[in-house]
């Protein structure tokens, strides 16, 4: 197998920085948020300073929000990066003062959980700030560092192991299985039971367990709850949590203007399907797999939200059913117009629902499949 030593990443943080403005650049562990940053600083020919959250004598003089104190300390920098800026307290309150009052200021700050970064900064920053997701790698940055063969012959490895850098550049597949492991139990729930003060992360678990056998289907809050054996408000709160957390984001029911469209309920998919498939201990390869449409199907929409994130697209994600159990995986709804899309592992002859050709005359439909995806993620091979 030929590679190269380093997975080059699409997101350029200097086309995103900007002079008395913070860029914020958030995502979950491990997924390289720091090797991008100092990939960014190395070249610097500017003064910068770089911290971590963890700099206990540094944090304590920025939570002290003191402006003369700010001047002395940063006012010969052009550039302020700061990893794992959510262990700052009053974080934002401070990043509001540089950036208001040191001029031509560019500042970068790190955090692995969108909500302790949103919940530090809050309206601090209203007007102050950009934001970058980085995830764990996407197709399109995986397709320059693996050969054109060995890139299509390592899909279903993506399927089963997922994308994080650490796991995609293990040897073997037992190391896969055993990074990923380690990432789903040790670092990537560690936030949330940090932030929340969980007293036990077995109900999380739990749940993450039951939506893991649930993707691609619609979820009921309250047979969650009645499984879990807590109450509909508590499920609410810890599925909140592991969507800021970057565990899992949520697609809505399309829903315009036909009585019989469902639109109320949600459904849940996985940042990342190593994390998934070891939550559940299920490495199998694909051909042995009675899940193989679940995979495709989760795969798929992250890998197009990752492409569009990247490129700056903006676009809206919903999926589409009626109470007859016609439906469509994906609805995306970008430019005025709308996008259907259905993912299918195995080629079968699929028809467009009746009831959403009538309604949507104008929208696109497309089938994508293993044979025909490359075109959908904008991959060029």
């Amino acid at each position: 197998m030929s590679h190269k030593k380093y997975i080059k990443r699409l997101i350029k943080i200097k086309d995103w920085v900007e002079d008395n403005k913070v860029l914020i650049l958030y995502g979950p562990r491990q997924v390289g948020k720091t090797t991008l940053l100092k990939a960014y600083l190395n070249p610097q020919k500017s003064k910068y300073l770089y911290k971590t959250g963890d700099d206990i004598p540094f944090a304590n003089e920025l939570s002290q929000c003191d402006l003369t104190v700010l001047r002395n300390k940063l006012s010969s920098y052009s550039l302020i990066a700061i990893d794992e800026a959510q262990k700052i307290p009053r974080i934002g309150r401070a990043l509001k003062l540089i950036v208001d009052n040191l001029p031509n200021i560019k500042v970068i700050v790190t955090g692995s959980s969108s909500f302790d970064l949103l919940n530090h900064t809050g309206e601090a920053l209203t007007g102050r700030k950009k934001t970058i997701t980085l995830y764990p790698l996407a197709l399109s940055e995986v397709r320059g560092f693996f050969d054109s063969y060995d890139f299509e012959k390592l899909l279903p490895q993506f399927l089963i192991y997922g994308m994080y850098p650490d796991v995609l550049l293990a040897n073997s597949s037992q190391q896969k299985a055993e990074r990923v492991t380690e990432l789903a139990h040790s670092y990537l729930l560690k936030d949330i039971l940090d932030f929340d003060k969980v007293k036990s992360s077995k109900k999380i678990f739990d749940l993450l367990r039951l939506l893991a056998f649930q993707v691609g289907s619609q979820v009921s809050t309250n047979e969650l709850a009645n499984t879990l054996g807590v109450d509909k408000n508590t499920v609410a709160h810890h599925l909140d949590l592991l969507e800021k957390s970057f565990v899992l984001f949520r697609l809505e029911g399309f829903s315009r203007n036909l009585r019989k469209e469902v639109s109320k309920m949600s459904k849940y998919y996985f940042y990342d399907l190593g994390i998934r498939n070891a939550l559940i201990s299920n490495f199998n390869p694909m051909d042995l797999r009675n899940d193989a449409g679940q995979l495709w199907e989760n795969f798929m929409l992250i890998e197009r939200i990752k492409s569009h994130t990247y490129q700056k697209i903006h676009s809206q994600y919903y999926f589409w059913r009626t109470y007859d159990k016609k439906e469509i995986d994906l609805i995306e709804e970008r430019n005025g117009k709308l996008f259907a899309y259905e993912f299918k592992y195995k080629a079968s002859k699929n028809k467009i629902p009746k009831d959403w050709i009538n309604t949507y005359q104008n929208s696109e439909y497309h089938v994508v499949t293993p044979q025909n995806y490359i075109p959908f993620l904008d991959l060029e091979l």
